[in-house]
């Protein structure tokens, strides 16, 4: 894959101007990548409202009063169930929201934490990735 080198001049802890080269993706293949990103936000924002409707809680029809001790069960499974898939698509939301906006300001491919490239066959399968594969371990307490 071409990478576009940039420069890019930093100060040092001396207060000198140092001067680093930062490896960038050409525009044109970050073009599919951004489209990518943008249909999956999409899906992941449809796929939300459905779970929504399916959370018992807000049935309009729910029974409230001297539910039986089954449908009970059932409505709080249901709802908890609802309730931890949506937080798992708010959070892949997040991430790909964090990639877009890396896209835009020129910093896709660049790991938030190290600053290190990220390696392009994580890229290629985790395309909304923010971290290198090492800080996303250190991340998780693997």
């Amino acid at each position: 894959m071409n990478k576009k080198k940039t420069k890019k001049t930093t100060k040092s802890k001396t207060g000198s101007q140092v001067a680093q080269s930062v490896i960038g993706f050409p525009a044109k293949l970050l073009s599919p990548v951004a489209n990518f990103l943008q249909d999956k936000l999409k899906s992941l924002e449809r796929r939300k409202k459905e779970i929504e409707e399916e959370d018992p809680f807000l049935d309009s029809n729910r029974l409230i009063d001297n539910a039986s001790p089954d449908a009970d069960a059932a409505e709080q499974f249901g709802h908890a169930r609802t309730s931890a898939i949506k937080e798992q698509i708010d959070r892949r939301m997040i991430q790909t929201r964090k990639a877009l906006t890396r896209l835009k300001i020129g910093k896709y491919g660049i790991c938030e934490d190290c600053g290190q490239m990220i390696d392009t066959d994580r890229l290629m399968v985790y395309p909304d990735a923010t971290r290198c594969a090492k800080d996303q371990k250190k991340r998780e307490g693997k």
